[in-house]
């Protein structure tokens, strides 16, 4: 399963290491990411305040799970 992890800090890094240690995750992307996160996934520069842009990405890249770290995404 294709997995999107949004956020770019130090709890989207826990949580994008850990998900990639899953034998289910075959591909794991992190929007937009850090320096931490490019060593256990793929860092996208999409915007994520953009809801259209993060549906249609995760469309192109058949998510199948989408993990939000910070707050405010999810409060807009």
């Amino acid at each position: 399963m294709n997995v999107l992890v949004i956020g770019s800090g130090g709890r989207e890094h826990a949580l994008a290491w850990k998900i990639s240690q899953s034998p289910r995750c075959s591909g794991l992307f992190i929007a937009p990411g850090n320096a931490g996160t490019l060593l256990v996934g793929t860092n996208v520069s999409i915007d994520t305040q953009n809801h259209k842009e993060v549906i249609n990405f995760c469309k192109e890249k058949d998510i199948g799970l989408v993990v939000i770290g910070p707050d405010d995404f999810l409060a807009s």
